[in-house]
C-alpha cells in the first residue's frame, strides 16, 4: 500500500552519516514537525542535522489526506467539554499560526496548493446536535464559521458547519521544499539511520544504529517520542485509519470543499488533480492498533461506503496512516520530562497535524532560541481534567489487561490466533497452543502467533517468502498482531509496528523484532 502522495516519486538522496561530529541541535524524524523545525533553527544560524529512520515523509506525513484547515470535525467542542475558555483559544490560536506560516511559506516557495471552503456534516438527525455544538465552541474561539443545510455533497445531509478560505496541499511538495531549503542553509539530512538512545549532559550523546554524534539539544519529532522518559506512549492512544484514491466516472466530479462527518465510523472527502485527473480522496474507519479482527475489513468498508456514493469510481491507490490521541485530547510539545532541558518532542495531534505540527515546531523552536510564545506557553501549564485522567486510566487499564491476558495465553498454552478469522471489530486475544500443525507456514500474505516451548513465535507468508520472528515488541513486550492489510507485525498494547522481516516501522520501539529462537 503507497500512499498517492509518496508514489512515483524518486528516491531520497540522503546526505552522509558522519559519526563523532557535532551540531548545535539534531532533530529525530523527517516529516512535517522535524523538518519546520529543522528550517527555524538552520534559519537561526543553528547547525542542524536530521536523522530520518526511513525516508522523510515515510509515516503519518507522507500518508494523511492533508487538510490545512482550523475547522476539524468536532474537536474543539471536545476540548471546550474539559478545558477553560483561555486554554481552547490558545489551542486555536497555535493551529492559526501553525496554518498561516505553513500557508505564507508556501506561497514564498511557489509550492501550489488549494484553497477550499472545510465542512464538518452529519449524516444523520442526531449528528447535528454536535453540529451545534461545534459552532457554539468555535464561534467562542473566534472562528468564522457558519451553519449549511447543503454541503455539496452527493448524498443527503442533515446540515453541515462550514468555514470558509481553508486549504489542502500534497505534503510531500511542502516537504521538498523544506529539504531544500534546510540544506541550503547548511542543515544536513541523514536517511537510514535511526535514533536509539541520548545519554549525558550537553552536548549530548545521540547514540543510533550506526555511531553517535553530539548536539546541544535534541528534538524528536517521530510521531510519538522513542525515548520512554516522560512515559507519553502511556499518554497517547495509537490509531491507524484508512484512505483511497478514486478515479470518478466522466459523469461524477469530487465535491467542491473538503469534509468529514460527525459519525462514526468517520468519512472523509477532499479532491486531489494529479496528471489532469480530478480524483477524489476518501479516508476513515479508523481504529485502535494491534486491536481489530481485520484490518482489511475497514479498508473494505471505507471503499464500499465511497462505491455507493460514487458508483463505478475505479480505486488507483489506497493507504493508512498512524496517529496518536491525548488522552487528555490536547496535544503535547516542549521539552522532555527527565531530558536535563536538552531534549524536546512533539505528539499527540489527533489526526489534525498538518497545523498542529507546524505550531508544535514553532514552539519547539522558540523554546530552543529563548523566544516566547504566548499560546504555547498557555498550553504548557494546562490541568488535566478528571475526565482526561480517567481516559488515562481507563487506556492504561486496558493495556495492562491485553498484556496480561496475551501472556497468560502463551503461558497456558491456549488456542492459536493466525489472523484467518473474521467478523468482529474486536482481535481476540494472541497466542497460543504449539503442535505440528501451528508451527506450519501460513498461506501466501498471512501471518500466526504460536508457542514454541515457552516462546511466542510470530510466523508469516510474504511474496512466497515465509520468517519466523519473535512474536514480542522490542518496546515493552506485548504480543504481536498480524495486520492483513499491510501485512505487518502490530503491537497492540502502544502501536510499535514490524514488517513481516522485522524490521521497525514506527512506534515508540527503537529496535527491530530479533529472529525466534534468538531473543
Amino acid at each position: 500500500m503507497t500512499s498517492i502522495w509518496l508514489d512515483r516519486r524518486t528516491p531520497f538522496t540522503s546526505d552522509p552519516f558522519e559519526p563523532d561530529t557535532r551540531y548545535d541541535t539534531v532533530v529525530a524524524g523527517a516529516g512535517l514537525t522535524g523538518l519546520v523545525t529543522a528550517l527555524l533553527l538552520a534559519r537561526s544560524g543553528q547547525s542542524v542535522l536530521v536523522l530520518e529512520a526511513r525516508h522523510p515523509g515515510a509515516v503519518t506525513t507522507g500518508n494523511t489526506t492533508a487538510k490545512v484547515t482550523l475547522l476539524q470535525g468536532t474537536f474543539l467542542s471536545q476540548l471546550a467539554r474539559q478545558y477553560s475558555r483561555k486554554q481552547v483559544q490558545a489551542y486555536v490560536d497555535g493551529n492559526r499560526e501553525g496554518q498561516s506560516w505553513l500557508l505564507r511559506y508556501l506561497e514564498e516557495q511557489d509550492v501550489p496548493f488549494q484553497r477550499r471552503d472545510a465542512y464538518t456534516y452529519a449524516a444523520s438527525a442526531q449528528g447535528t446536535e454536535k453540529l451545534r455544538e461545534e459552532i457554539g465552541a468555535a464561534t467562542t474561539a473566534l472562528l468564522d464559521v457558519d451553519y449549511v443545510r447543503d454541503a455539496g455533497l452527493p448524498f443527503p445531509v442533515h446540515g453541515a458547519v462550514r468555514m470558509r478560505n481553508q486549504a489542502q496541499i500534497n505534503p510531500l511538495d511542502v516537504l521538498d521544499a523544506l529539504v531544500a531549503d534546510i540544506r541550503s542553509r547548511g542543515g544536513r539530512i541523514v536517511s537510514g539511520v535511526r535514533l536509539r538512545d541520548v545519554t549525558g549532559d550537553s552536548p549530548s550523546a545521540v547514540r543510533t544504529d550506526r555511531g553517535s554524534v553530539r548536539a546541544d539539544k535534541v528534538v524528536l519529532a517521530t510521531g510519538i517520542p522513542v525515548l520512554d522518559r516522560g512515559l507519553y506512549f502511556a499518554k497517547l492512544k495509537p490509531s491507524r485509519s484508512y484512505a483511497a484514491a478514486l478515479q470518478l466516472q466522466e459523469d461524477q466530479a469530487p465535491p467542491p470543499g473538503m469534509y468529514i462527518s460527525v459519525e462514526q465510523p468517520t468519512h472523509s472527502l477532499r479532491d486531489y488533480e494529479v496528471d489532469g485527473r480530478n480524483l477524489l480522496l476518501v479516508g476513515g474507519h479508523g481504529h485502535q492498533v494491534g486491536r481489530t479482527e481485520s484490518e482489511k475489513a475497514h479498508l473494505a468498508g471505507l471503499l464500499d461506503w465511497a462505491g455507493k456514493h460514487y458508483p463505478g469510481a475505479v480505486t488507483t491507490h489506497t493507504w493508512s496512516a498512524q496517529d496518536y490521541m491525548p488522552t487528555n485530547l490536547m496535544p503535547f510539545f516542549g521539552k522532555l520530562p527527565r531530558g536535563k532541558g536538552q531534549i524536546y518532542f512533539g505528539t499527540g495531534y489527533n489526526k489534525w497535524g498538518m497545523t498542529n505540527a507546524v505550531a508544535a515546531a514553532l514552539g519547539i523552536s522558540a523554546d530552543i532560541l529563548g523566544g516566547q510564545v504566548p499560546w504555547a506557553d498557555t498550553i504548557h501549564h494546562r490541568i488535566t481534567s478528571p475526565a482526561g485522567a480517567f481516559s488515562a486510566v481507563t487506556l492504561n487499564a486496558g493495556v495492562a489487561a491485553r498484556m496480561a491476558t496475551d501472556w497468560g495465553k502463551v503461558s497456558a498454552g491456549g488456542r492459536k490466533i493466525d489472523g484467518l478469522k473474521r467478523g468482529t471489530d474486536q482481535a481476540p486475544p494472541a497466542p497460543v497452543a504449539a503442535g505440528p500443525s501451528d508451527a506450519a507456514a501460513p498461506p501466501e500474505g498471512q501471518g500466526k502467533v504460536y508457542r514454541d516451548g515457552n516462546r511466542p513465535v510470530a510466523v508469516s507468508t510474504v511474496d512466497g517468502i515465509t520468517c519466523r520472528l519473535s512474536a514480542v515488541c522490542t518496546h515493552l513486550g506485548g504480543i504481536l498482531h498480524w495486520n492483513d492489510n499491510e501485512r505487518s507485525w502490530d503491537c497492540p498494547l502502544h502501536g510499535s509496528r514490524f514488517t513481516n522481516e522485522g524490521q521497525l516501522l514506527e512506534g515508540p520501539a527503537t529496535k527491530d523484532l530479533p529472529e525466534a529462537g534468538t531473543a
